[in-house]
């Protein structure tokens, strides 16, 4: 395993001030990388310091609580609220992640045209009345999120040669999901196939994550199979191409396996943001240029995609499915 991260970072400090030649060149910059190692970090993305130690602290302060506290919220069929330790395999795995995490989305209410309808995933989030800081703290960071990553789009959908619009009108109740999480120390002595996350490909379109300072986030590097640090670096976010944007855009932007290894010796703490389109976009290749005899995927809808993931990949769906 290589010690040093060769992940590109990319200043998108033009996309927040609105500079007219950002878009075109943070898009060639988010080409290069995607159709590299599929990895990058981003700086100058303009989320203020204050929203994300205070969406850090409230969760922190949220994970120490006991578990039979974090309980009176755990994750219901909207996938909102704590997810505890254990609950989460992915595929091929031989052991469920060493993690705990507290899940968001868009906050709906119960007359919400989405919700009446029915759609899956729809509604409010649950907070936790016994963390009262947890709501303002993790609301604040999740619409920052949902701000940077409209303007990461604009630049993603040049860089595959499409209108910087292209995005915007699937995301107009985007399923964007934001959790924090938090993985306890693992032994140094564990077996080797126990992980923090084991190694795995994001289920959406982007994923925008922070981490703390302990590291233990590894990238697959594509040309020679081996693992590549991806550390925290200061001012900086980490962006990924998940399985939907590698399935629209045919595989020209394809997700990249990832792990955690918490080896630091300490909790580890992160916050990720799966930043994904309205339950009903409609995700066909053909729709970005692909020409349908070369199309490797039939289209889906990101919402029936999503959860056909959370099926495969989370405990709570087996009980949500038992109960109908």
């Amino acid at each position: 395993m290589v010690d040093m991260t060769s992940l590109p970072v990319i200043d998108v400090s033009g996309l927040v001030t609105g500079s007219a030649s950002a878009v075109p060149q943070v898009g060639a910059a988010i080409r290069d990388a995607c159709t590299g190692p599929g990895f990058f970090y981003v700086s100058g993305h303009g989320v203020p310091e204050a929203v994300i130690s205070g969406a850090v602290g409230a969760a922190r302060d949220f994970f120490h609580l006991p578990p039979e506290t974090k309980e009176r919220v755990r994750a219901n069929k909207l996938h909102r609220g704590w997810h505890a330790m254990g609950g989460a395999l992915m595929e091929g795995a031989k052991h469920t992640d060493r993690k705990e995490f507290f899940s968001i989305g868009l906050e709906l209410p119960e007359d919400d045209p989405a919700v009446l309808a029915g759609e899956a995933l729809r509604g409010p989030n649950q907070w936790p009345d016994f963390a009262p800081s947890l709501r303002p703290a993790m609301s604040a960071y999740y619409d920052a999120m949902l701000a940077l990553g409209g303007r990461l789009l604009r630049a993603v959908a040049v860089g595959l040669d499409l209108d910087e619009g292209f995005f915007a009108p699937r995301y107009t109740k985007p399923l964007q999901r934001t959790q924090a999480i938090f993985y306890p120390p693992q032994d140094v002595g564990a077996e080797e196939e126990v992980y923090g996350v084991a190694p795995h490909t994001d289920f959406g379109c982007i994923t925008l994550l922070w981490q703390d300072d302990n590291g233990g986030l590894q990238v697959r590097e594509r040309r020679s199979g081996g693992w590549i640090d991806a550390p925290p670096l200061p001012g900086t976010l980490v962006v990924n191409v998940g399985d939907l944007l590698g399935r629209w855009s045919n595989d020209r932007f394809a997700s990249t396996p990832h792990r955690v290894v918490n080896r630091s010796g300490r909790e580890r703490m992160s916050i990720a943001t799966f930043h994904d389109p309205d339950f009903g976009a409609v995700i066909d290749p053909r729709e970005l240029g692909t020409p349908a005899g070369e199309a490797r995927y039939e289209p889906i809808t990101a919402g029936r995609h999503i959860l056909n993931r959370f099926d495969q990949a989370f405990g709570y769906r087996k009980a949500v499915a038992a109960a109908g």
